[in-house]
């Protein structure tokens, strides 16, 4: 992240921002997942949003849901910063031109987490997401269950 603040975003426009990255690549995945939302977390000047899939992704998938979230952020002119290609916890980050950082990480049980965190920004209070959640909101449950959506697609071979 740079150090540099931009002055053309408040941390709100920044948490909006984020939740259109997060919008696109969820809706990018095929078949659908079911997701839920995270926490939103603010820092000085700097925002992170996140969302939870619900969704049970089998070992077998991992690899293929990586794949397509690589090919719609390489697609959407993200620089891919790193890959994990570790069987336990694989994970890829990139970051847009504009300077957020966005990331997918396999936890534990195999559930996907994304993660979008702004470049420094205006400070300014930061609502919460006003994306509704392709499922059920689990408002005020933290931390949120395991995955628990079958997909005959990504839970295939799980147990």
């Amino acid at each position: 992240m740079s150090s540099e603040k931009r002055t053309d975003m408040d941390m709100q426009g920044a948490a909006e921002h984020a939740d259109r990255m997060l919008d696109a690549v969820l809706n990018a995945i095929e078949p659908e997942v079911q997701w839920a939302h995270g926490p939103t977390t603010a820092g000085s000047c700097d925002v992170s949003r996140r969302r939870t899939v619900m969704t049970i992704v089998s070992a077998e998938r991992r690899g293929s849901f990586l794949g397509v979230v690589d090919r719609f952020w390489r697609n959407s002119n993200y620089r891919i910063k790193a890959i994990n290609n570790s069987t336990e916890v694989p994970a890829i980050y990139a970051q847009t031109n504009a300077g957020f950082g966005i990331s997918l990480v396999f936890g534990g049980k195999g559930q996907a987490f994304f993660e979008v965190d702004s470049p420094c920004v205006k400070e300014s209070e930061v609502a919460e997401s006003t994306t509704p959640p392709n499922g059920p909101a689990y408002e005020d449950v933290y931390p949120l269950p395991r995955p628990n959506v079958h997909s005959d697609f990504w839970s295939a071979g799980a147990p």
